[in-house]
């Protein structure tokens, strides 16, 4: 399914349960390139598309050389009218036979390979969280919470705060994309009580000329992840926000969304001089073990390091994935012994706060979307004017990170940012995309002659363009 926000979204979800078929969210903001390689990877039965999408899935549909059913929300030429067929279809018909460890939802999420991985969420994994985690619906309906739902469905934090809103009962208020003064206006005027942010969106609303013309009053939670959150951005929300309560969520898809959580409690910057400052400390943390899952970090042995030290984070519960698709190598290696490897690299302190210190596995984290800087360079390396490429995260206060490409200049060849960038324009999303070009005579190696990543962002940290 590939559509911005809607309840179309829910409907098509538990239509799959309904006929033991699995759903798979791509993102809106891919190339036709890139959502052709997803469709070769899975060979759907049908494809749902909103009407502004159906000539990009055209495209990628010819491209993948996949024969699928192709229903559309609204119309477009071809294309079966997703209304009409729910109008002619009847639930009654169904019989539902998949088990909790069936496969209930792929995700696509870029990782260290130039193809994005298909994350097999099962019905028990992925519903698990909720089961675990959320009150079942209050019997109440004056009592229900009401939730505005920003962040995209196509994502594991999307995903997970739908699934959460309709077990827990909530009011669910869905923006198709985030704008900041609609967002305001929707709080004010459905009183909203939850809403789920990444920081980028935290910022944008905070700096908006019109926040404060907004009553939003009815915020009592706010919770925030998918990126790492600027200390002087939760700040500021602390004091924007006084009536509200602050969650801090981090996992990733193939645990099917949160495993450490920086609770209500953490953000209250209350107490002695020592404990306030203690706190705002641990506003640099992702918090601790949510209770269903079980967190360590260790270090290349797989033994767990001493309080302090940094290793991979790893975790072992009920919730991880079942593997990526019809990739058993990379499965293997990131469930190993029942213990899933995220490729985060992060510390504890004293009582069990996680603390993150980077990724091992290199990914960019820019605004909630995991980047694969291989994926990046493998499309650079592909332009002419391109002998070699490395692409890195450089820290933002905005976007938690964004893509900074370093380029080596063919042989006789001449480029410059602009060209690299407009490159990159038509062969990836958005996203993807570098928001700087720095061009150098020679990449740094070691002695076995690996790009030495590390070198690069001290090199580049403070964003530096030469042309």
């Amino acid at each position: 399914m590939m559509e911005v926000n809607g309840i179309e979204y829910g409907e098509a979800f538990f239509a799959c349960t309904l006929l033991d078929a699995v759903f798979v969210p791509i993102n809106y903001r891919a190339r036709a390139v890139e959502v052709a390689g997803m469709l070769h990877e899975i060979s759907p039965r049908a494809v749902i598309s909103g009407q502004r999408y159906a000539l990009l899935l055209d495209e990628a549909i010819e491209l993948s050389k996949q024969t699928t059913a192709r229903i559309v929300i609204g119309a477009s030429s071809g294309w079966d009218p997703y209304e009409d067929l729910i109008d002619a279809s009847d639930p009654a018909d169904t019989s539902p036979a998949a088990s909790d460890s069936d496969a209930a939802m792929i995700m696509f999420t870029s990782g260290t390979s130039t193809q994005p991985k298909g994350v097999v969420l099962t019905h028990s994994s992925f519903c698990g969280y909720v089961m675990s985690n959320v009150d079942p619906a209050d019997a109440d309906p004056e009592s229900a919470e009401r939730t505005l739902l920003t962040v995209p469905l196509y994502h594991i934090a999307g995903a997970q705060a739908m699934m959460a809103g309709i077990y827990g009962g909530r009011t669910l208020v869905l923006m198709p994309q985030f704008e900041p003064e609609p967002w305001l206006r929707l709080v004010q005027d459905e009183k909203i009580s939850r809403a789920m942010v990444v920081p980028t969106m935290l910022k944008t609303l905070m700096e908006h000329e019109t926040f404060d013309d907004w009553d939003l009053s009815s915020l009592n939670v706010i919770t925030y992840g998918a990126a790492a959150m600027p200390e002087p951005v939760i700040l500021t929300a602390l004091e924007k926000f006084p009536d509200a309560e602050f969650i801090n969520a981090f996992g990733q898809t193939e645990t099917a969304s949160t495993i450490t959580q920086l609770s209500p409690a953490d953000h209250r910057l209350e107490g002695t001089p020592e404990e306030i400052k203690k706190k705002k400390r641990r506003l640099r943390s992702i918090g601790r073990p949510l209770p269903d899952i079980e967190v360590r970090i260790v270090d290349e042995t797989g033994n767990q390091v001493e309080q302090g030290a940094t290793g991979e984070i790893i975790a072992r519960g009920a919730r991880l994935m079942k593997g990526y698709w019809n990739r058993p190598e990379a499965t293997a290696g990131a469930l190993q012994r029942g213990w899933l490897h995220t490729g985060d690299l992060g510390w504890a302190d004293e009582d069990g706060y996680i603390f993150l210190a980077g990724r091992a596995r290199e990914f960019i984290k820019r605004g909630g979307e995991m980047i694969s800087p291989e994926e990046v360079e493998s499309i650079l390396d592909q332009n002419p004017s391109v002998a070699e490429s490395a692409v890195i995260g450089i820290p933002d206060e905005t976007w938690g990170e964004v893509v900074h490409a370093i380029v080596v200049t063919a042989p006789g060849a001449s480029s410059d940012q602009a060209a690299i960038i407009e490159w990159c324009r038509e062969r990836m999303a958005g996203f993807k995309r570098p928001e700087a070009v720095h061009f150098v005579d020679e990449l740094p190696r070691s002695q076995l002659g690996k790009v030495m990543k590390s070198q690069l962002r001290a090199q580049f940290h403070n964003g530096e363009v030469s042309a």
